[in-house]
């Protein structure tokens, strides 16, 4: 496997005489020249779905490039009927992806063991849309999970307490209808909106089954009675407990479809409609919730994303993605995953810069380097005059999900000898 920067042969449709309705694409890996629909090329090259830029030499003929996102999306373009639909997909096996996700959103095991199996699929939306509606089926196997709701309205009746004011303000001085606010135990709460709005989305997006697509149609039905979030509105929240226990996962993996990397609009009016993982993000995320999880129990504090300054003015930010502290409070480790891969001439040097910066700034003689590929599992480098020393390990993401964590442990030790 070759993750960024590779030098695979690109997957595209090939290019012909004829305007193409869809491309198929590979993350990091360039397509040849493409010829697209008036609108869409200028549509890619100002979004970040992909790399676009006009062929200098032959009008209306596009190189389009794939980043790291992987998915799918529609363009609807004015004038035509069908949609254009642009797929990327992962370099990783579908599996492997999954394995990736669901470790960073329970990484004591939830819905990613449990018999959802998308290795059947090529793609990124099939197996998403297929994991989404068997975890959202799981949960609503024992019927809709109710609560109370805070919930405010006109009344004919009194019922809860009564809101003086805003009955002062809107009835003046009128006995009827009463203005009241009360709990109301019923099934339209934030757990089965989310749910519902999920199945929402899937049955918009593109590359969605035809027989997935008819069970999320039976899933909407059960949810037929809760009210779907509208866009633009903020998510509603929640919290475990032991009543929703049996939603958790499919709550867990509906907010990675709806507050995810999905887009809705592009420039120039036209719409876009679908869903993108950012493979970058992914890896970040599994990696550092595999450090914590494997330095649990070490009597140290990890923390993510953690903010720290560079200078003593405080002026200059910077965000490691993982920090490890002792009992007292002290940074004790730092590390920063990377998805790229090694190329023929090394990492790239920034990497080293930005670690040696970390490490400067935390007071800490070794930092570490996570990438997912590389020609070695580990390797290291001692700065001259600094005494800083700067792990470099890599991840081989082709091999099974118990080699995954263990090189991740191996990570971990190192950390904690340093």
């Amino acid at each position: 496997m070759t993750v960024a920067g590779g030098g695979a042969r690109a997957e595209a449709k090939p290019a012909t005489a004829e305007v193409l309705s869809s491309v198929e694409l590979v993350e990091y890996v360039a397509a040849a020249g493409l010829a697209l629909p008036d609108g869409v090329g200028q549509v890619l090259a100002a979004g970040d779905v992909v790399d676009a830029a006009p062929d200098p030499y032959t009008p209306g003929r596009w190189t389009v490039r794939a980043g790291s996102k992987v998915g799918a999306v529609n363009i609807a373009v004015p004038g035509i009927r069908e949609p254009f639909t642009v797929r990327v997909r992962p370099k990783v096996p579908i599996a492997r992806l999954f394995f990736l996700l669901g470790y960073s959103l329970d990484p004591t095991g939830g819905w990613r063991d449990r018999e959802v199996d998308v290795a059947e699929h090529r793609d990124v939306m099939p197996a998403l849309a297929h994991a989404v509606e068997r975890q959202v089926d799981r949960a609503l196997r024992q019927g809709l999970l109710q609560g109370y709701r805070a919930a405010e309205e006109s009344s004919l009746v009194v019922r809860g307490r009564i809101r003086e004011a805003e009955q002062i303000r809107r009835r003046f001085g009128a006995m009827l209808p009463v203005e009241v606010a009360y709990d109301e135990f019923t099934t339209d709460i934030a757990e089965n909106r989310i749910l519902r709005t999920a199945v929402e989305r899937l049955l918009r997006l593109p590359g969605v089954p035809l027989e997935v697509r008819r069970r999320l149609l039976h899933q909407r039905a059960r949810l037929a009675e809760v009210t779907p979030i509208v866009r633009g509105q903020p998510m509603p929240g929640w919290q475990p407990t032991r009543l929703n226990a049996r939603y958790q996962s499919a709550l867990r993996l509906a907010e990675v479809l709806l507050g995810g990397a999905s887009v809705e609009h592009a420039p120039g009016g036209l719409r876009l409609d679908g869903f993108l993982f950012d493979m970058n993000q992914l890896f970040e995320d599994f990696v550092t919730v595999a450090l914590r999880e494997a330095l649990r129990g070490s009597g140290q504090l990890a923390r993510l994303q953690d903010s720290h300054h560079l200078d003593e003015a405080s002026a200059i930010r910077m965000r490691p993605d993982f920090v490890l502290y002792g009992p007292d409070g002290t940074p004790c480790a730092v590390a920063d995953a990377k998805y790229k891969a090694e190329k023929r001439g090394g990492y790239p040097d920034a990497d080293l810069y930005q670690m040696l910066a970390y490490c400067t700034a935390l007071g800490l003689g070794e930092g570490h380097l996570v990438y997912a590929k590389g020609n070695a599992s580990h390797a290291a480098h001692r700065v001259r005059h600094a005494g800083i020393l700067i792990h470099q390990h890599a991840l081989d993401l082709d091999q099974g999900s118990a080699g995954l964590l263990e090189d991740i442990a191996e990570v971990a030790r190192r950390m904690r000898a340093g």
